[in-house]
């Protein structure tokens, strides 16, 4: 059977429940992260890696469904947010990496460092190999959605899904103006099957908060 798994990054609003009885299991690794009512909140808009570690075993078949809501920051024109999925080990600071996991990345950079990210509004999926390494595997310009980024839509929080098989490497990102629509991609064949104990919600030069 499918195992559906909802967190915050994969556990939303239940980490302050789950906190009541120590589980899971969640570090604040790097960042100033907080519980604000029901939400995480990020409110460092320079940390440049920020970090809350959660522990969810992951096998198979995974999904994974929150919400991100912008907070302030990127006043300098780069900014962005993402997720670790099926993170075998985690690290416990500052880190680039995120033990053997892939990184879903949502980025906004008017002058990018990597020519192969494109300048403004785009996308990466980066497969980590450990905490000071990761290999950019896919980028995508989405540019062409840049006209939702307006003050009325960053003011609202945006409804996130991601399913992941850890036996076949497929990975889905639903489109959360259209719920039946999806981009799917494979990850490497060598990483499969993979399995996971961690997951980690990162951003950077962003304020952001996180919850169901």
């Amino acid at each position: 059977m499918k195992k559906l798994v909802a967190v915050l990054v994969a556990v939303g609003l239940s980490i302050p429940a789950f906190a009541q009885f120590n589980l899971p299991e969640y570090h604040f690794a790097s960042g100033s992260w907080s519980f604000v009512g029901t939400r995480v909140l990020q409110s460092d808009a320079k940390a440049p890696l920020a970090k809350v570690n959660i522990k969810v075993p992951q096998s198979g078949p995974m999904v994974y469904v929150f919400n991100a809501k912008y907070e302030g920051g990127a006043e300098d024109g780069h900014g962005g947010f993402g997720i670790h999925l099926f993170a075998d080990k985690v690290y416990p600071g500052a880190s680039w990496g995120s033990g053997k996991s892939y990184l879903l990345w949502l980025n906004y950079d008017e002058h990018p460092m990597d020519p192969k990210i494109p300048k403004g509004f785009s996308a990466q999926v980066y497969r980590s190999v450990t905490n000071s390494q990761m290999d950019l595997v896919q980028s995508v310009d989405l540019n062409k959605y840049s006209y939702l980024i307006t003050p009325q839509n960053l003011a609202n929080p945006v409804p996130i899904k991601i399913w992941m098989n850890g036996d076949t490497g497929e990975i889905r990102v639903y489109d959360p103006t259209d719920p039946t629509y999806y981009y799917y991609f494979y990850i490497d064949k060598k990483d499969v099957p993979m399995k996971g104990a961690w997951i980690a919600l990162r951003t950077n030069g962003l304020k952001m908060s996180f919850g169901m």
